[in-house]
């Protein structure tokens, strides 16, 4: 199939699909709507539905990820209604994503076929052991994920039909070799130069002010020094793992946790099968009949299968529970060690299965998961625990809003006053976006003084919790003259400076470019240093030299640049050397140049095919 896709991708009729496609990019508008409309859906696109059990599926799965990803941040995100609804949205999209591509796929011939998706499945490193697909591995993993196989071998098709779809994107010859070569050699290229500072802080340390420029600067920018808001609160900490050390598990609750779930813990029946594929009805029950006379099954697989990937393992499907066994399997009715099934017909042929094996249900002993469950029932105590506090401590404090103490006694502790703070120097042990926004932005503090009220709990990481009260506040104010004036100083002599500097080094690259330059430089006190062979890269002095001509008739360049603590640096550009590439780089350019276009192509596509869709939200809470 792949090597049909890539003789049709350099044909000419795909050529003009390809330029049909980018011209579609280019004068498309917005023919398409996007409307809302309840139902029990989560949307249609362009008819074809998206059920709200496939979107809650992707979004488990999305959830998942992001979980690995953020790590102790995701309880702060799923705690955000608005995040998680923005999550699930950005989950609905990439199902409208894959619809649409697929509808466009089917447009233009593209598919992938059972046997590429089994094989894609096969070569998996993640299902394999020791090299070889392993397909109890294969169901665990899959279970784990939260899919069943016939949801994964989808997702599997689909990706298969959009590495296709960006096959043929990317065999176009857009990027050309000598546009390419030129590019690489210009980033390539290096720069001989000398450079000489001029120190900001120098000149700053002689500039002089008076307390008239210091009033007058304080007066003009008097909203920058702004004290903000300061608040002292007490606040009860309820900390799940603190309630981990008063827990205690008996030999009853791991016995109870055993029994209640048992499944965990027993491995079902599990069969091997081994299969001979044909493409009629006619050759199945000839195979049959070989096999009911004692021919090889293997040797049967290996030369007659039309399963080309179980043919390689002479028939080897590997062992499945029952659960997990396609219908055909289940249909075949297979008991016993050996036996073999009547003709099955299959979506794509006809087929024999042979049962191989069996291997009975297999419970795990609960002297061997003990130590386990002992832990698991220690932290569902624990959590229960944590979150008993919880609310007795929330009830207390809602009762007795005029303080924390009904609530220190509910916990059993004392609550913690810290001294004054303001909201970007928070406590370290309170330092939670939830406790700040609860702090400064809720309704602990009225009209800049506190409320008199307690918080209610505050949940942090999924672990942690405070009730909150705010003791003290002072509003947000101006800092006085005399308090600012160490640092309207510093400000203004480094005004000053900075005006100055500006004049002497541009009076300095005037002198230089006049050849006067060494007395110029003397007279500041400055000198260019050793030549230096600099490459391209982004720092505001390169930034400088590299936009300078070449030098002519063995005579320098001049430029001016402001590094990033704001000295001037005069560049002397003596020599630019040519950057040089092999063919192979050139390739490897080339090859990353046109996958950076065929992405742009795929998401304009993408683009495209959404705003000529017919798109219909449903329900997706």
């Amino acid at each position: 199939m792949m090597d049909n896709l890539r003789t049709a991708a350099n044909g000419p009729v795909l050529k003009i699909v390809l330029a049909l496609i980018i011209l579609t990019f280019l004068v498309t508008g917005l023919t398409g709507y996007l409307s809302s409309e309840g139902g029990n859906y989560a949307a249609k696109v362009n008819g074809q539905t998206i059920s709200r059990a496939q979107l809650e599926q992707v979004f488990q799965q999305d959830k998942m990820s992001l979980q690995e990803r953020l790590g102790d941040q995701f309880s702060a995100l799923l705690s955000n209604e608005q995040e998680v609804r923005a999550l699930k949205r950005q989950s609905l999209d990439s199902i409208i994503n894959t619809v649409l591509l697929e509808q466009y796929a089917n447009k233009l011939g593209l598919s992938a076929s059972d046997e590429q998706v089994k094989e894609e499945i096969r070569k998996q490193s993640y299902f394999q052991t020791d090299g070889k697909f392993d397909n109890e591995k294969y169901l665990q993993v899959l279970t784990n994920a939260g899919l069943n196989p016939d949801n994964y071998a989808e997702q599997i098709r689909q990706d298969l039909i959009s590495r296709q779809l960006r096959t043929i994107l990317m065999s176009t010859e857009i990027a050309l070799p000598a546009e390419i070569k030129q590019l690489a050699e210009l980033s390539l290229q290096e720069r001989t130069a000398r450079l000489a500072t001029l120190e900001l802080q120098s000149i700053e340390a002689q500039q002089s002010v008076t307390d008239q420029e210091l009033k007058n600067y304080y007066n003009m920018n008097s909203k920058h020094f702004t004290v903000p808001e300061k608040v002292k609160i007490s606040y009860i900490k309820m900390d799940a793992a603190d309630e981990l050390k008063n827990v205690t598990v008996t030999d009853a609750d791991i016995e109870k946790y055993y029994k209640n779930n048992l499944s965990k813990y027993t491995q079902p029946e599990r069969k091997k099968y081994s299969l001979i594929q044909l493409a009629s009805e006619a050759d199945a029950k000839s195979v049959l009949n070989e096999l009911k006379k004692g021919s090889d099954f293997s040797k049967l697989a290996e030369e007659k299968s039309t399963d080309k990937y179980s043919a390689k393992q002479g028939g080897d499907l590997g062992w499945m529970e029952d659960s997990s066994s396609p219908d055909e399997i289940k249909s075949a009715h297979l008991t016993e060690k050996g036996q073999l099934s009547t003709v099955i017909k299959l979506s794509n042929g006809y087929a024999v299965f042979r049962l191989d094996d069996i291997k009975p249900q297999v419970v795990k002993a609960l002297a061997d998961e003990r130590s386990a469950i002992e832990k698991t029932v220690k932290q569902e105590k624990a959590i229960d625990a944590f979150y008993a506090l919880q609310r007795k401590v929330s009830e207390a404090a809602a009762n007795d809003n005029e303080s924390l103490a009904a609530a220190e006694q509910a916990a059993g502790y004392k609550a913690v006053t810290t001294d004054w703070f303001d909201r970007d120097q928070v406590p370290a042990d309170i330092n939670f976006s939830q406790v700040v926004q609860a702090i400064f932005f809720g309704n602990l503090v009225d009209d800049k003084s506190p409320s008199g009220t307690n918080s209610d709990v505050i949940s942090v990481d999924g672990d942690r919790a405070f009730i909150i009260r705010v003791d003290e506040v002072k509003p947000e104010s101006v800092l006085p003259f005399e308090e600012a004036k160490t640092e309207v100083t510093e400000l203004v002599k480094r005004q000053k400076a900075e005006k100055q500097l500006q004049i002497d080094s541009e009076s300095l690259l005037t002198a230089l470019k006049a050849g006067k330059g060494d007395q110029a430089l003397k007279t500041a006190g400055i000198q260019f240093g050793e030549p230096t062979v600099m490459a391209r890269k982004t720092s505001p002095v390169t930034d400088v030299l590299f936009t300078l001509p070449h030098p002519k008739d063995d005579k320098p360049v001049y430029g001016l640049a402001y590094d990033g603590i704001g000295n001037a640096v005069l560049i002397q550009l003596d020599k630019v050397i040519p950057g040089s590439i092999s063919e192979e780089q050139i390739k490897q350019a080339m090859m990353m140049e046109q996958y950076q276009i065929s992405n742009t192509m795929f998401e304009s596509l993408i683009n495209n095919l959404r705003d000529n869709a017919e798109i219909k939200l449903g329900q997706i809470d």
